[in-house]
């Protein structure tokens, strides 16, 4: 996590890579308690995704195609963007 540019934001952002390549095709979704769906993304060209988030724990869970899903466990707090590099 680090503090620079989120301001009175809580920011999650990160790439998703399979062997060291982006996967330019997919989706991130933030998920909260109990798995409530709050959010998905398209992944950018670079496997990029980014989400304001609100303060606390949140469930990434990115899904491309083939079945690939991997899920992470992020902290968002306000002024940080917490980064994340998910390998499928």
């Amino acid at each position: 996590m680090t503090k620079d540019a989120a301001g009175k934001e809580a920011i999650v952002e990160g790439r998703v890579l399979s062997d060291g390549t982006p996967v330019r095709s997919g989706y991130a979704r933030l998920l909260g308690t109990g798995d409530e769906f709050v959010a998905e993304v398209p992944l950018g060209e670079d496997g990029g995704f980014r989400f304001f988030a609100a303060p606390g724990e949140w469930t990434l869970r990115v899904l491309a195609p083939g079945g690939v899903r991997a899920e992470r466990t992020v902290s968002a707090d306000i002024g940080q963007i917490t980064r994340v590099e998910v390998l499928v």
